[in-house]
């Protein structure tokens, strides 16, 4: 089972850069750099939340979940 994290899809659509995005929500830059690229390993209920209301999406618009085998990386 993999999670893909699409929050660089959303952010490019967007027009929003990692540092404004942090500033509106909340969290470091690095964080949010780390969530863009796909390596985190957990996201919080209040930080997807705050990126929700950010981005104005759906969580399913951020995270999408992938069978074994198709995952990227």
């Amino acid at each position: 089972m993999a999670v893909r994290i699409n929050l660089d899809v959303i952010m490019a659509r967007r027009k929003i850069g990692v540092s404004e995005l942090a500033e509106r929500i909340g969290i470091t830059p690095a964080n949010v750099s780390i969530l863009k690229n796909g390596r985190a390993k957990a996201i919080r209920f209040t930080t997807l939340d705050a990126l929700c209301r950010a981005l104005d999406c759906q969580p399913g618009d951020i995270l999408e979940w992938v069978p074994d085998g198709e995952a990227e990386g």
